[in-house]
């Protein structure tokens, strides 16, 4: 057994992000950072109306522009397939292929020019005429294609129905969310360069194996024709989780033009060219005992959608296993729109889902007369509802107990409107959180030198949540080496294959396979040292020895044992490789269902009595994310996410204009995100234990910061005031 088994010196430290430096100095290479001879510039031409045809394009006036080097339309874009299916969706429509409009702010053309500059000025001279239509933009318009449970999300146990309908006490109430945007702070930039019938794009992704696949098959190309890199990003929140089609024109352009070409994206651009989360309405029933026991719970959701795509958008998922409940009823519908395709965005469809069915809860409690908090302990589930099965690891419990404590809720006066602060009205909310358990296939590689260093890689990518610094960490401990003795890389295609950088699964996915190839890489050092018939490892087995300081020993002998560097030189070799590969576990084979993270949110809140000046004073998150591997990045992890949640409650709303469908506040000036004014106190506290399903312990962390934080807040302002808010986000007009 190897130091690095639970307990080692290395893993839970919250030690300083590895790559901290390289950002802060600008030597980190971010995609629009990247640079060739004779790089050509694109920029997108987009539609002005949601709905209709093109009726002219007129490109003489931008192809005679300065510097201008090609103006592409649908009149002269190649036919090219759509891109495969993936693990979280299918690719979107690939563009410039006909003449229809689905959208504002569609692309109609791309022009690529010598200069950004020059490509600017160009766009502009396009001339397009259109056919209008009327649009589809109200998630509530009849007229609109409803898509019931068009991927198979209804889940039922029992009969809800029934149970409503025999109910002593029932509730039922609708809920809806606003869309909101991703806003990275890196703008989205591909740049693409073909060499022959081989591509290379350096793209703002969060899953270059999805990029490579997808560019491919669009293409007509060898999968290993198609190369993609992506070893920094500037934030995504989900948005990079898909092959937008930017990165598709930008490949055309390069091609077109015969040199490469970037093709980066304004921050209008980023509210319609890469997803958004999408608005929902939603409708809760609950029926319980008057002691607070839930017999049924009925959630339904129908979430908007573009005209021509098939996000899915699990928002009642998390409902299906958040309570015990015997009987249970969850759907979620879509409504196809004239809006642009929506995609991921941290923790899709819990964010919407919890809000809901988080605000129900308390409103049922308000109705019974038991204390929130009490009526979520009262239906905690003991088994995984859906299953029955044991969980593999669960203290929601623990969450909602040191939470409770650490915020100081036995000091809420559960009175409405009963806790004050001068001319500030006080309220206290909580809610329950959990995400969905996000586990899949992955692979790593690991090699050690003749200099006793490690060098450990995969094609997962770091989104700024700190993967390269944890995997450097877990290596490490595996390899039984310092830090500052491995290098951990990422981001490329051509390293071995691995999942999306999203769903709070990459670190369980990643470290698994990165578990196993240095588990692996040690074997083949053992295997090494057995064919010295006096080496004191002869006949060892990986669980009979300890690494330290990159010797390998026997356990309990500290003084003997061979360095990496030693065996190597023996055997005349420059270096040792291992490959490794994480696979989800089988329910079936291990008799328990894998456990999702979980968390209590508890929220204070302050109202102005006389303006309705809403302030989040605190939050407190407890969480169960299994083992932690680095505490400091895990915190601030769920800080950013709670200040996302904070943003989700009470400033972001993707607005569109009822006539046009454009967004009306697509710039930062407009579109409201939570600043330092509006953050306060944010306290997170980690409870629980690593979870025995896998090698390594984790369950995730990225997600879990967002969703419940709305409803806690919401909670809060109902308590204050006895206002209930059943739409996102908060306004000072539902407040006076």
């Amino acid at each position: 057994m190897t130091e690095t088994e639970p307990g080692g010196t290395v893993i839970g430290a919250g030690v300083d992000r590895v790559d901290g430096l390289p950002k802060v100095r600008g030597q980190a290479p971010y995609p629009s950072d990247v640079a060739y001879p004779g790089l050509a510039h694109a920029t997108v031409v987009q539609s002005v109306i949601a709905a209709g045809r093109l009726s002219r394009l007129g490109t003489e006036a931008a192809e005679a522009a300065p510097g201008v080097l090609a103006v592409i339309t649908h009149q002269n874009m190649p036919r090219l397939e759509r891109g495969p299916a993936t693990l979280i969706g299918p690719a979107p429509v690939t563009p410039l292929q006909d003449d229809r409009v689905l959208h504002h702010g569609q692309y109609v053309a791309v022009v690529v020019a010598e200069t950004p500059q020059q490509a600017a000025a160009a766009a502009r001279l396009v001339d397009v005429g259109y056919e209008p239509a009327d649009a589809l933009l109200e998630i509530g318009d009849p007229r609109a294609e409803l898509r019931v449970d068009p991927w198979g999300s209804g889940r039922r146990r029992g009969d809800a129905e029934a149970a409503l309908a025999s109910a002593e006490v029932t509730f039922e109430a609708a809920y809806s969310t606003a869309a909101n945007t991703n806003n990275p702070i890196g703008l989205f930039t591909t740049v693409a360069a073909w060499d022959g019938d081989t591509l290379t794009l350096h793209d703002s992704t969060q899953w270059t194996a999805n990029v490579q696949a997808t560019v491919a098959a669009i293409f007509g190309l060898p999968q290993d024709a198609v190369h993609v890199k992506a070893p920094y990003l500037g934030g995504a929140f989900g948005a990079g989780l898909r092959v937008w089609p930017h990165v598709i024109l930008a490949a055309v352009a390069a091609r077109t033009v015969g040199r490469p070409v970037r093709l980066t994206l304004t921050r209008p651009q980023m509210f319609t060219g890469i997803g958004h989360r999408p608005s929902t309405e939603q409708t809760v029933r609950l029926g319980a005992t008057r002691a607070g026991d839930l017999v049924a719970f009925q959630h339904h959701a129908t979430i908007a959608i573009g005209m021509a795509d098939e996000n899915p958008e699990p928002v009642t998922l998390i409902s299906t296993s958040s309570y015990a409940c015997p009987n249970l009823d969850v759907r979620d519908d879509e409504r196809r729109l004239n809006i642009p395709p929506p995609g991921p965005f941290r923790a899709p469809g819990a964010a919407q889902g919890s809000f809901a069915i988080e605000s129900a809860m308390d409103e049922l409690s308000y109705r019974l007369g038991i204390d929130p908090l009490d009526l979520r302990l009262r239906n905690y589930a003991e088994v995984e509802p859906q299953s029955g099965l044991r969980w593999s690891s669960n203290a929601l419990r623990e969450c909602y107990t040191a939470g409770a404590e650490r915020f100081g809720w036995s000091e809420r006066d559960p009175a409405v409107g009963s806790m004050r602060d001068g001319h500030w009205l006080v309220g206290y909310g909580v809610a329950g959180v959990s995400y969905h358990w996000w586990q899949v296939r992955c692979e790593a590689r690991a090699t050690i030198g003749r200099d006793g260093t490690a060098f450990v890689r995969s094609a997962a990518n770091d989104i700024g949540t700190g993967t390269r610094t944890v995997m450097t960490q877990l290596s490490a401990e595996l390899l039984g080496l310092g830090l500052d003795d491995v290098r951990f890389d990422l981001g490329d295609s051509t390293m071995p294959w691995s999942p999306a950088a999203g769903g709070s699964g990459l670190t369980t996915s990643l470290g698994v396979a990165v578990h196993a190839a240095c588990r692996a890489l040690l074997r083949r050092f053992l295997d090494l040292a057995a064919r010295d018939a006096d080496s004191p490892l002869a006949g060892c087995a990986i669980d009979d020895v300890t690494v330290t300081g990159g010797r390998i020993h026997r356990t309990g002998e500290p003084a003997a044992g061979k360095s990496y560097t030693e065996l190597l030189t023996r055997h005349h070799l420059d270096e040792l490789t291992a490959d490794g590969h994480g696979a989800p576990p089988d329910p079936a084979q291990t008799g328990v269902a894998p456990a999702p993270p979980f968390a209590a949110k508890f929220a204070e809140v302050r109202i102005d009595a006389d303006l309705g000046i809403l302030r989040v004073a605190r939050v407190v998150t407890a969480v169960d994310a299994g083992r932690i591997l680095n505490e400091k990045l895990a915190r601030g992890q769920i800080v950013g996410g709670t200040i996302g949640g904070i943003g989700q409650a009470i400033l972001e709303e993707t607005a569109f204009d009822a006539g046009t469908g454009r967004i009306t506040n697509a710039t930062f000036g407009d579109y409201l995100v939570p600043v330092n004014a509006d953050v306060h106190d944010i306290d997170v506290v980690f409870v629980g234990a690593p979870d025995p399903l896998t090698p390594i312990g984790t369950k995730g962390v990225g997600e879990l910061g967002l969703p419940g934080t709305a409803a806690a807040i919401a909670n809060a302002v109902h308590h204050a005031t006895g206002r209930r808010i059943r739409s996102l986000p908060i306004t000072i007009e539902q407040l006076l």
